[in-house]
């Protein structure tokens, strides 16, 4: 074949080659790219976002947020132990109170949750209806995973069933070393008995739905929020957090830390 004949051939060549790679980049993306979805297992803090009609609503929602140096926003500390952020906006104030030692005190519980005491409160002519059941609490430097309060009695039904499977593995472990009997009776007994307290607790004094008005202007309650997560733990010496209460068509935000400066403790005045 001449030279100028497989030269042209070459060039033609060329061309129908690079024109492929363009189409194929334009149909299917760099080259970088093309990566088998098997081959990559990126695991993501949970988001918690199970209901996405509320998500939206929420994202669409008006965020006061508090702040010390603005009108309507308080704080004090308290000589039971606590600290309270105060937050109103219209006719409805929030007030989150939250122990100076949770953190700590996350690991001597039976079950490993945050709680703080919510105050909702309604000073207009008409009603709301406040509900805590959108609460979310952010642990702010643990990948910022965002934690929802727990239905109190779907927890209270966990912690029983819980505590019953507990009783079974107990009573086939006494059947296997009837010598331990005794020790593990004990025990048994011991958790028993703070468990029942845990549930009373929780039915007794948990936030619940309630109708405010000028007769019923404030409802009070606990929030729990579920620490039991591979994305938490190893807590920092000065914890930050955002609880959102979602109330009145507008979210409720607390930013706040624990303690609120480094190395210092509210402690509890003596009775």
């Amino acid at each position: 074949m001449p030279e100028f004949r497989r030269s042209a051939w070459l060039h033609l060549g060329l061309q129908v080659l690079c024109a492929g790679v363009i189409w194929f980049c334009i149909a299917f993306g760099p080259l970088g790219s093309i990566t088998p979805l098997q081959a990559i297992r990126v695991e993501l803090p949970p988001r918690n976002n199970s209901d996405s009609d509320k998500d939206k609503s929420a994202s669409q929602a008006p965020t006061i947020r508090w702040d010390e140096q603005q009108p309507g926003c308080t704080f004090s500390r308290g000589y039971d132990g606590k600290y309270s952020y105060g937050l109103w906006s219209g006719d409805v104030g929030v007030v989150l109170a939250v122990d100076a030692r949770e953190v700590e005190m996350i690991r001597h519980r039976i079950e490993p949750v945050f709680a703080v005491l919510l105050t909702l409160r309604y000073r207009g002519l008409a009603s709301l209806e406040a509900d805590a059941g959108g609460t979310t609490l952010q642990f702010v430097k643990h990948f910022k995973v965002i934690q929802p309060a727990l239905d109190p009695d779907s927890y209270i039904e966990k912690i029983q069933a819980d505590a019953d499977a507990l009783d079974d593995d107990m009573r086939r472990a006494v059947a296997k070393h009837p010598e331990q009997k005794q020790a593990r009776e004990a025990s048994l007994q011991d958790y028993q008995k703070s468990v029942n307290e845990l549930i009373e607790f929780l039915g007794k004094n948990s936030l619940r739905t309630a109708h405010l008005d000028s007769a019923n202007p404030q409802v009070q309650g606990w929030v729990f929020f579920d620490t039991k997560s591979k994305w938490l733990g190893g807590w920092k010496e000065q914890e930050e957090f955002v609880l959102r209460v979602p109330l009145d068509g507008k979210i409720f935000e607390f930013p706040f830390k624990l303690p609120p400066e480094k190395g210092k403790f509210l402690l509890q005045k003596r009775q």
